[in-house]
């Protein structure tokens, strides 16, 4: 039997509006923090070809540091370049796609209501949000959880549950009861990537 991984302390989702060298420089820089570091490949707007190639570029980069990839919701891709699976909410669950996934690879969940978070069931992690305004969508009109809501939603997970949307490293310390951080413009658009990345995995 293939044990399972350890879970990431913070998930970095990509941000493809930045220019790809720069995005790439951002997260090998990020990468530096050590392992619990993982990269969430997330491209909406991609065509499928577009999407894989990124995919092979992030899974060479973190293959490299020996940090986990997850690709979001393209269990496809997620099999062609050895990735773990991240699943968006109201699609396939985690009990759907367990069986086409091989041993040892995780999957996590986003989560932003208590359906959701009854409807993560197999997942090995869950992704929570939005805690605070989300940095890197100034538009987001979705109210905030904030940390007690958070805290509800953890509650109520049969996972971890780390916390996403608007997380600093100022603001971390405020959620309590987090497995981790997930974040975007925290960290990418910080003078320092890797000094960014270890104060969120140094927060309580």
């Amino acid at each position: 039997m293939v044990a399972p991984p350890a879970l990431p302390r913070l998930v970095v989702i990509t941000d493809w509006r930045l220019p790809p060298e720069r995005l790439l420089g951002a997260l090998g820089r990020v990468l530096e923090a050590g392992p619990e570091v993982a990269v969430q490949h997330r491209h909406p707007e991609a065509t499928g070809r577009r999407f894989l190639e990124e995919a092979r570029l992030l899974a060479d980069l973190c293959r490299e540091r020996g940090n986990p990839l997850f690709v979001n919701g393209r269990l496809d891709v997620a099999l062609l370049v050895g990735a773990h699976l991240h699943l968006p909410a109201r699609g396939p669950t985690p009990e759907d796609v367990r069986p086409h996934l091989p041993a040892g690879r995780l999957v996590s969940v986003a989560v932003h209501d208590l359906e959701e978070a009854r409807a993560a069931r197999g997942a090995d992690l869950a992704l929570v949000s939005p805690v605070f305004a989300p940095g890197s969508k100034p538009g987001d009109t979705r109210p905030q959880l904030g940390p007690e809501g958070f805290r509800a939603l953890a509650a109520a997970l049969p996972c971890p549950a780390l916390a996403l949307g608007g997380i600093t490293p100022q603001r971390a310390g405020e959620v309590r009861g987090a497995a981790g951080f997930a974040v975007i413009s925290a960290v990418l658009d910080a003078d320092d990537p890797a000094a960014a990345a270890r104060a969120m995995l140094r927060a309580p």
